[in-house]
């Protein structure tokens, strides 16, 4: 009989493996005893998680992502294709980011997500891991970077500091305000959570107005 959940690594990831004729719930509960034995093996590393073997619905994907949570010390930042390089570039920036903000006092990380109009509010810099939904905000003098969606509102850089960002892993917001500028879609968009092949984005001030860019390892080096 095979395995249920089977856990391999990629560069900047770990691949599941799950077994498509066993029930959900099963599988479910083998991922936990899975990450609670590895728990000291995978530490609190950031990663993307690609799951594979099997398709599952966004119910089931929120499921498998909390079970890891609730067992391992492991930041998930997103859900990936195993080969999709631009998501790993931007996992590994992350990375590289996470580890300077650590060195500075003014450095900030929230783990969780904003929902329900809730307000996260900060002078330092921070590493949101999580969403933002609609109706909720993050504000924060310095930088913004979220390992997950932005669909509601973000303000970066107080006091009007335009040297600030906006980083997400799905840049949907209802409202961006970098400094003294602000953006706002024209259209609203329905919420959602992380999905598969989404581009990471980030928003800076150019020529006084707010511009999106694809996120890459080099651009993020260079704020």
């Amino acid at each position: 009989m095979k395995e249920a959940v089977i856990i391999k690594s990629f560069p900047n990831g770990i691949a599941l493996y799950l077994n498509p004729e066993l029930p959900f719930e099963s599988v479910l509960e083998e991922i936990g005893y899975k990450f609670a034995d590895a728990r000291n093996f995978f530490g609190s590393a950031t990663m993307a998680l690609s799951i594979e073997g099997r398709t599952v619905t966004d119910m089931e994907e929120i499921r498998i992502l909390e079970a890891i949570r609730d067992n391992s010390g492991l930041n998930i930042a997103c859900i990936v294709e195993k080969d999709d390089t631009v998501n790993q570039s931007y996992v590994k920036a992350l990375e590289r980011t996470e580890r300077e903000l650590a060195k500075k006092p003014e450095g900030q990380f929230f783990r969780g997500s904003l929902r329900d109009g809730a307000i996260l509010e900060t002078e330092n810099s921070i590493i949101m891991l999580g969403d933002v939904y609609p109706g909720s905000a993050i504000i924060s003098a310095k930088n913004i970077i979220i390992l997950g969606g932005l669909y509601g509102k973000a303000h970066a850089g107080g006091n009007g500091r335009e040297g600030a960002f906006v980083a997400a892993f799905e840049m949907e917001p209802e409202r961006i305000r970098i400094g003294d500028f602000k953006y706002r879609p024209n259209t609203r968009k329905p919420k959602r959570g992380i999905r598969h092949k989404v581009q990471p984005k980030i928003a800076y001030i150019e020529n006084d107005r707010i511009i999106f860019d694809t996120l890459t390892k080099d651009l993020l080096s260079s704020f």
